[in-house]
C-alpha cells in the first residue's frame, strides 16, 4: 500500500497494482502540480532515510579502525587503510548491479531489499571485532561486506531521477545524494557511533554494528509502507550498451572521480590522517567535520547548476580543491592542525558542490543526445550507476595513494602533489567538453548541458 488512497483516486486507472504507479509524467506541469509533486517527495523523504544508512553502514570501518588497537587488534597502518579502502572498492563495483535493481525489482521493492542486506554487514562486525585474535583476512572479508551500503547510492539516484521534471533534478538528486552522503558524518560524529561505544566503561566496538541493526529493519518497513514503484523506470542493457558509447559518460565518470572520489576518499580516511599527522589531537572531536561540510554543501551545488550552468559550477569547485589541497600541504609543513582542518573543510565543501553540479550535468547532456525523451531519461539513468561506480572507485585510489605516500617518503605531501595534478586535469577536462568558446559551435547539441 506504498500510493495514498488520495493518489489512487487522482489516477485510478493508472494505478491497478499495488505498490506500482503505471503513469508518471512530472514533466507535464498539471500532472506535476494536481499528483506529481507530493509523491514524489513522499518517495525522496524515505529514499534519503534509506540511503543515508546505507552510507552510515559503507564508512563505518573508517571509525572503527582508529579504535581497533584500543581493543587488542594489532593491525600496521597499512592493513588498517585496506580496512577503510575495501569497502568502497566493493561498493564501487555493486553500484552497477544497484543501479539495474531498479529497473528490474521497482524502486520500492530494492530499497526494501537493499535496506535488510545492511543487516550483514552490521552483524558481520558485531562478530569479527568481539575476538581480538580474528585474523586480518578474515577482518578484510568482514569490512568489505559494508559495501551494500555504497551500492545503495546508485539505486536510489536512479529511482529518484525519474521521480522529478527536468528542472527540479538538480535539486531533488542533491538532496537525495546528501542526505546519503551525511551519513558519513553521522558515523563520524563523537555524539553518535563513538559515544555508542564508549557508553559505560571501556570501548565496546561490537555495537558499532548492533546499533544498525534495528535501524535497518526500520528502514526497510518505510520502503514498504511510503514508498512507490514507478513502472516507466526502465534501464535496460541496450540503453547502457548505447550511453557507452557515449564519450559524455566516460567525460562525466572521470569528472565524477574527482568530485564524488575525493569526497569519499577523504572522508574515509580523514580519521586516519589526523590520528598519524597530528597524535596529540582528539580524533573523534573532528573526524566527522569534514563528511559533514562537503555533505551539506551538495544539494547546494546542484542548485547552483540548475541556475547558472552545471560545467561553470564544475569547473569552480576543481578550482577550490587545488587550493584547498595546496593549503593542506602549507599546513602540514608548519604542523599546524587549525590550518590543516581549515583547508581540509575547503576541500570536502567543493567536493561536495561539484558531486551536486556532475550530478546535475547527467540528465542535461543526455536530453540533447536523443530525440526520443524517454529514451534519454533512460540512458542518463544508465549513466548515473556507471559514473556512480567509477566515481566511488576513485575513493579506493584516493586512500591507496595516501598509502603508497606514507609508506615511501613517510608525509602526505607525494600524495597530495598528485591530487594537485589530477585536479588540474579535470578542470582542463570540463573546460575543453563544456566550456570552450567555440564548444556550441562544434556541439550545438550541448547547448542544454548547464553551461
Amino acid at each position: 500500500m506504498a500510493s495514498t488512497v488520495a493518489d489512487r483516486q487522482l489516477a485510478p486507472e493508472h494505478a491497478p497494482r499495488k505498490g506500482w504507479i503505471d503513469h508518471w509524467d512530472p514533466e507535464d506541469s498539471t500532472f506535476w502540480e494536481s499528483t506529481g509533486r507530493s509523491i514524489a517527495r513522499r518517495n525522496l523523504i524515505f529514499s534519503i532515510v534509506a540511503e543515508h544508512l546505507g552510507f552510515s553502514v559503507w564508512v563505518l570501518w573508517s571509525i572503527v579502525a582508529v579504535n581497533l588497537d584500543s581493543v587488542g587488534f594489532a593491525f600496521t597502518e597499512s592493513q588498517l587503510f585496506w580496512l577503510v579502502a575495501v569497502p568502497n572498492l566493493v561498493g564501487a563495483t555493486l553500484r552497477l548491479p544497484y543501479t539495474f535493481a531498479v529497473p528490474k525489482f521497482g524502486g520500492r521493492n530494492w530499497s526494501i531489499v537493499s535496506a535488510l542486506l545492511l543487516l550483514l554487514p552490521s552483524l558481520g562486525l558485531a562478530w569479527a571485532v568481539s575476538n581480538p585474535g580474528t585474523s586480518f583476512g578474515t577482518m578484510l572479508a568482514i569490512a568489505a561486506l559494508a559495501g551494500v551500503g555504497g551500492g545503495n547510492f546508485a539505486s536510489s539516484m536512479t529511482n529518484i531521477s525519474w521521480f522529478f521534471p527536468e528542472r527540479e533534478k538538480g535539486w531533488a538528486l542533491g538532496l537525495n545524494a546528501a542526505g546519503g552522503n551525511i551519513g558519513v558524518a553521522v558515523v563520524q560524529a563523537p555524539f553518535v557511533v563513538s559515544a555508542v561505544l564508549t557508553a559505560g566503561a571501556g570501548i565496546h566496538l561490537g555495537r558499532a554494528g548492533l546499533m544498525w541493526v534495528p535501524l535497518a529493519l526500520l528502514a526497510a518497513f518505510c520502503a514498504w509502507r511510503f514508498m512507490d514503484n514507478l513502472s516507466v523506470a526502465r534501464t535496460d542493457f541496450a540503453s547502457s550498451a548505447s550511453a557507452a558509447r557515449r564519450p559524455h559518460t566516460w567525460v562525466m565518470s572521470f569528472l565524477y572521480i574527482g568530485t564524488f572520489g575525493s569526497f569519499i576518499g577523504y572522508a574515509a580516511a580523514f580519521p586516519l590522517l589526523i590520528k598519524g599527522q597530528f597524535p596529540e589531537v582528539d580524533v573523534t572531536a573532528y573526524a566527522f567535520l569534514g563528511a559533514l561540510v562537503g555533505s551539506l554543501s551538495r544539494p547546494f551545488g546542484g542548485r547552483l547548476a540548475d541556475r547558472v550552468g552545471g560545467a561553470r559550477v564544475t569547473a569552480a569547485a576543481f578550482v577550490v580543491m587545488g587550493l584547498g589541497v595546496l593549503g593542506v600541504v602549507w599546513a602540514l609543513s608548519l604542523h599546524s592542525f587549525g590550518l590543516f582542518l581549515a583547508f581540509f573543510m575547503l576541500l570536502f565543501l567543493a567536493t561536495g558542490i561539484g558531486n551536486g553540479s556532475t550530478y546535475r550535468m547527467i540528465p542535461a547532456i543526455f536530453k540533447t543526445q536523443s530525440d526520443d525523451d524517454k529514451s534519454a531519461k533512460r540512458q542518463a539513468a544508465a549513466v548515473v550507476g556507471i559514473a556512480g561506480a567509477i566515481g566511488a572507485a576513485g575513493g579506493v585510489l584516493v586512500n591507496y595513494v595516501f598509502k603508497l605516500s606514507l609508506e615511501g617518503s613517510k608525509t602526505l605531501t607525494p600524495a597530495l602533489t598528485a591530487f594537485l595534478v589530477f585536479y588540474g586535469l579535470c578542470l582542463a577536462t570540463t573546460w575543453w567538453f563544456y566550456l570552450r568558446r567555440n564548444v556550441f559551435a562544434t556541439r550545438p547539441s550541448l547547448a542544454y548541458a548547464g553551461v
